[in-house]
Order: C-alpha cells, then structure tokens, then sequence
C-alpha cells in the first residue's frame, strides 16, 4: 500500500477526554454490538467504525483513534495486512484483533504484524472490556493459555504450535488456508474474499509447494487435519 506523508490528525489527549476507539467489522450485528458495548464504558468512545480495509484506511486518514479493533476476516484486504497497512500510517498506534477464528491460528501472526492483542469474540464481556482497556493503555492482551505460548516461544522453547510449517505461508495464504480446513469451496473462499477464483488456486499452489504436499488434495487434507487440531488445543 502507497501511504501519503500527510501528517494524520491527533487525537485529544486532555485528561477528561475520553479513549476514543475506531471498530473495524464487515459483520453489522457485532460491528453494532461492539460499539454500544464500546460506548456504554464511562472512560471509552467510539470515534468511527468500517466495514472493510479500503474503508477503515480512508478513515483514518481523516480522523486518528487512540486504538482500534480489527476482525481478521474482511473483504478484500484481510486484518493482518490491514494492521500492517495502519501502522505504516500510524506507527505505535495501539490494535486489538477480534476475531471469531482461534487463538492458536492467528495469534502469533497478529503480534508478528505488530497489533497488541488478540481476543476471540466469544469471550466473555469481563475478558473483552479487559482486553480493550489494556490495549487502549498501550499494553498487550493475550489470553493465559496465548501468553504460555508467547512465553514458551522466547525463552527458547519450540512449541509445534509456533514452530509449525504454516509459518512458512504469507499472510493471504494463511488464510485461504484456514478457509480450506473450514471446509469452504475455491468458489465460497472467492466470494468471502472478494478475489477471483483463479487468484484463489495461485494461492493453493503457493500453499501446495511451501508445505511440500504432493496435490491440491493432500492440501485439503493438510488444512483440515491441521484446523481440527487447533480447536481441539492440539499442538
């Protein structure tokens, strides 16, 4: 992404101003949802929100949060190269992934991307206020379980979950990846994605040589194999 050197607006920072939260979401009942839960905490405001990448950037240049909530699945750019592209407009600004997919898929690439924290959204209300509290106050969120991993990770441990072959993948064939052990269709993953199904099976071969598997097939059951552990806490 082309990022214009116009310096963006800055944020209130009086100390009776309110955290002002920017909500990224292509789902209107939870965009909806997390704004009136968002709004309804006495020290948070919901300044904007978006239902895509292209959106959410135009935003932003008018209009600076002091953090922002992003899904990870939206239409055409996804969250992880949507966090990328907030950053290099507003480096430091503070991001928290909300996201229906699991942790143990997505949480180390969130972090890598540079956002502070991820949450699922069936997290309870207490988690999901904590989480957006700390992210708001410049700290990282994890979840106990996320944060053994983390810890595991940089003290020298080796845990599959972070040392498995999809860290090979980029981020777009990450998730197409994902979306094939859910079970989704070339065509549904097209649709999902707002990309074309032939720019979908480029991504399948990519896939299909970093993992060393032998056909479209073996990916297929590679990613479903791979999804089934993963919600089962499997390493």
């Amino acid at each position: 992404m082309k990022t214009s050197n116009r310096r963006l607006p800055e944020p209130d920072k009086s100390p009776q101003s309110k955290k002002r939260v920017a909500v990224v979401d292509d789902h209107t009942m939870m965009r909806d949802g997390l704004i009136q839960f968002i709004n309804a905490e006495a020290r948070l405001e919901v300044c904007w929100a978006a239902a895509s990448a292209s959106e959410a950037l135009a935003e932003l240049q008018k209009s600076l949060p002091d953090m922002m909530t992003v899904d990870i699945t939206l239409p055409g750019r996804n969250g992880l190269e949507l966090i990328k592209d907030i950053l290099a407009l507003a480096p430091g600004l503070p991001i928290l992934v909300v996201s229906m997919h699991d942790e143990g898929m997505y949480a180390q690439r969130v972090l890598k991307s540079g956002a502070k924290g991820y949450i699922m959204k069936d997290a309870s209300h207490n988690d999901l206020m904590e989480a957006i509290r700390r992210v708001a106050d410049g700290r990282i969120w994890l979840s106990d379980a996320m944060s053994d991993e983390v810890m595991a990770a940089f003290s020298g441990g080796q845990p599959r979950r972070i040392m498995d072959s999809t860290h090979k993948l980029s981020d777009r064939e990450f998730e197409i990846f994902q979306h094939l052990g859910d079970g989704k269709s070339t065509q549904q993953i097209s649709d999902l994605l707002n990309i074309s199904t032939k720019t979908v099976d480029v991504h399948k071969s990519h896939i299909r040589e970093k993992l060393n598997l032998e056909d479209s097939a073996s990916v297929l059951r590679h990613a479903i194999r791979w999804t089934e552990s993963k919600r089962l806490g499997g390493n």
